[in-house]
């Protein structure tokens, strides 16, 4: 699988985490952690939404699914600010509201073309990596596929007033916040502003829904 078919495949697995969504192969609820469980309680709306065969293609479905499962359970805050790194500290609050926003629209029209590529999934729990701070995990999985080697996905989740949430994802070593760093700072150096990209982001994103929308 190459690097552009693993960002496609990230997708669908980061949001069927932040939607704590995911199929565990042979771990029990009983036999999985606090963060764990998390993970797996929604896996059952994630099942019956994608008994709806449009789900996938339709945009609104999936914008309604993540405002309602999804965004609860991620920190898009945090994603936000880690992403945009040294940028999120001088940026207005104006800006930070709207890169929040555009970006989030970003993953979700991603996450719904991938749908399209990877339907046959599940995950299996590895041990869980603690950290030195009690309030953070990382969460270990290998995703499989039929046919395919497993892949290395791993998660990282915050503790935040008693809820665990999700604020990056690395696959096979390539970290999803990193990625987005990495591709933003080239962005801003090469337009000169950090609000020249969100506008350009937005409109990106206006003319990606009108032409679904338009389909």
């Amino acid at each position: 699988m190459n690097i552009k078919r693993h960002m496609h495949f990230i997708f669908v697995v980061v949001f069927s985490l932040f939607a704590s969504m995911f199929l565990s192969l042979p771990a029990t609820a009983g036999d999985l952690s606090e963060p764990q469980r998390a993970i797996e309680d929604a896996s059952n709306k994630l099942k019956q939404r994608l008994q709806d065969p449009s789900f996938p293609h339709d945009f609104q479905k999936i914008n309604a699914f993540v405002q309602e499962v999804i965004y609860p359970n991620v920190d898009f805050d945090l994603i936000s600010s880690l992403v945009l790194g040294k940028m999120w500290k001088d940026a207005s609050p104006a800006e930070k509201d709207s890169f929040k926003k555009e970006f989030q629209v970003l993953l979700i029209r991603t996450y719904s073309r991938a749908f399209f590529e990877f339907k046959d999934w599940s995950v299996r729990f590895l041990p869980i990596t603690p950290e030195e701070d009690e309030r953070k995990v990382l969460i270990k999985t290998e995703v499989l596929q039929p046919g395919l080697q497993p892949i290395a996905v791993n998660y990282r989740m915050l503790n935040v007033k008693g809820q665990w949430k999700a604020y990056d994802i690395m696959i096979e070593g390539v970290s999803l916040v990193t990625n987005y760093r990495t591709s933003f700072k080239n962005e801003v150096e090469r337009t000169g502003s950090l609000q020249e990209v969100i506008n350009q982001l937005a409109k990106r994103n206006t003319e990606a829904l009108n032409s679904k929308n338009n389909s």
